[in-house]
Parts: structure tokens; C-alpha cells; sequence
């Protein structure tokens, strides 16, 4: 059997995103959304999910070491001079470095943060996973499972995929590069998590559809799935209606838009039904 669960990161970036995402799960399209805790449209994320009825969902905290600035006062490794987190580039960089003690602590209070806020606001969470693959960086992957089992939260993302046959983009080369990376980062993740009571997937895709997601690619993978549970990873969102600023400010744009347009679309849901893929949230009991 074949099931899938469509995992929509980024819930709380901003109002534009929240609609988007909305719109793919009231389509039936989406059965899993992470939760930006410090994003600027949290509250606004809470609200839109207090108004869906009738959805089979999961949520999850979107745990966030890179971008905006952390619930958690006065940390000193993780963050710049601002108060805010240092960007992608330089927070991965930062999160390379396994053994940092100091660093360590501050990554399993911020993440302690997150998920508390998340659950204060009084979201039922059965999963987690990063904001730009944090959780499985060297530096952050043990504070990842020791706070999911502090907090009892069952399932983590690994981002680990096999590369597409076929090229979906050979314009892009760095795309590619990124998610051999992240996939490198997760195959270990997966190794130091075997046996353990965290649950994962058995498969992941997503890494290789960043910005490429259209019918053409889409159907390709539905294609290939393989027997089991697999997670796929995406991004839809409506565009921002005038000038936002700000570190998530470009998080909303039309290439959002062009994904919604596919997940939403019914030649997506006969492609499901052709190639036989159930759509599920994260299960509660082991796959």
C-alpha cells in the first residue's frame, strides 16, 4: 500500500502563507502543516486553524534556528548582536559544530520555547521537524530527540530522498547540491535513530521539488513512490498584496502561488487515484 502524507512547512510565516496553506488542506489537498512559532503570523495561524471542521490533520512544531528572533531571552551562541538568529547561511554554518556545550544548551532551551508556546496555545502536536532541515545539524539533532521525548511528540522528519533519474531542473545546480546535503545529514540521523522509540516515515520527498513542484514533476513522483509511508515536503501560500518586510518577507511570492495551483488542482487527485496513493496525516500507531 501506498500512503502519503502532503506535509505543508511554514504555517505562521505570514497571513499570505496561512491562506495558502488553508486553501490546500480545505481542498482536501494537505493532511500535515509545521507551525512557525515566531513567525509574525502566528496568532493568525492559530485562528485559521481553529476555524477548520471536518479535516483528518496533523500539526507540528516547525522548529526554527535561522530566521527571525527566538522566544527564548538571552542567548549568546545562536543569535547576532540584534537578539535575532544569524540567517541560513551562517546559523547552518553554526550548527555544523557538534561538541559545543554551550551551544547545545541554548538549542534545547529555544526548542523547549517553541514547543511550549505551540502547546500552550493549546495545538495537539504528533510531529516535528526544522526549519531549513535544522533539527538534523550535528550540533541541534540531540537536543531534537531529547526534547520530542520531554514533550512526547512521536514523529521527526528525515529528509533523506533518493535523487530524481531525471534531472527536474539543470538550470539550478546549487538546488541539488542543498539537498544532497540535507540528505546526507538525515541518512546519519536515521542511523543514529534506529531502534529508538521516535517514529519516522519510511520514505521522504521534497528536497528535489523545491521551486520545481508542477504537474509534470509531481506525477513523476507519484509514479516512483514506494510501497509504505512516505512524507512529502511542500510549500504552497498565496503572494503578499503589497511590500513586507522583514526576515520572512520573501517567504510569500508567486512561486507559492504556482504550487497551490498544482496541489489543488483535480488533475493532482486523479493522479493519486491512478497510481493508487492514499493521503493520510501522520498515523497515530507505527506504520
Amino acid at each position: 500500500m501506498k500512503r502519503l502524507i502532503i506535509h505543508a512547512d511554514d504555517l505562521g510565516a505570514d497571513e499570505a502563507r496561512n491562506a495558502g496553506i488553508i486553501e490546500a488542506i480545505e481542498a482536501g489537498s494537505v493532511t500535515a502543516a509545521s507551525i512557525l512559532v515566531n513567525g509574525p503570523a502566528f496568532q493568525d495561524c492559530l485562528q485559521r486553524i481553529a476555524s477548520i471542521n471536518g479535516k483528518q490533520l496533523s500539526f507540528g512544531v516547525h522548529l526554527n534556528l535561522t530566521e527571525g528572533r527566538p522566544l527564548s531571552p538571552g542567548l549568546e551562541t545562536i543569535t547576532g548582536k540584534d537578539g535575532c538568529f544569524y540567517g541560513k547561511q551562517q546559523g547552518h554554518r553554526r550548527l555544523m559544530n557538534r561538541g559545543d556545550d554551550a551551544l547545545g544548551k541554548e538549542i534545547r532551551r529555544e526548542f523547549a520555547a517553541q514547543i511550549q508556546a505551540l502547546r500552550d496555545a493549546g495545538v495537539r502536536m504528533d510531529h516535528l521537524d526544522g526549519h531549513q532541515h535544522v533539527h538534523i545539524f550535528p550540533a541541534a539533532i540531540d537536543a531534537t530527540v531529547r526534547t520530542a521525548r520531554e514533550f512526547g511528540i512521536p514523529w521527526i522528519r528525515i529528509p533523506e530522498e533518493p535523487p530524481p533519474a531525471r534531472s527536474m531542473d539543470r538550470n539550478n545546480p546549487l538546488l541539488n547540491d542543498e539537498a544532497e546535503r540535507f540528505c546526507r545529514l538525515a541518512a546519519a540521523v536515521r542511523i543514529k535513530l534506529h531502534g529508538s522509540t521516535m517514529k519516522t516515515t519510511d520514505h521522504f520527498r521534497g528536497l528535489y521539488l523545491k521551486g520545481r513542484l508542477s504537474l509534470e514533476n509531481l506525477e513523476r513522483t507519484l509514479q516512483t513512490l514506494p510501497p509504505g509511508l512516505t512524507e512529502l515536503m511542500v510549500h504552497p501560500g498565496r503572494a503578499h498584496g503589497g511590500p513586507v518586510h522583514g526576515p520572512f518577507s520573501a517567504f510569500s511570492n508567486r512561486e507559492r502561488e504556482k504550487e497551490l495551483a498544482v496541489l489543488t488542482s483535480g488533475s493532482f487527485h486523479r493522479m493519486l487515484e491512478k497510481y493508487n496513493v492514499r493521503l493520510t496525516p501522520f498515523p497515530e500507531d507505527c506504520p
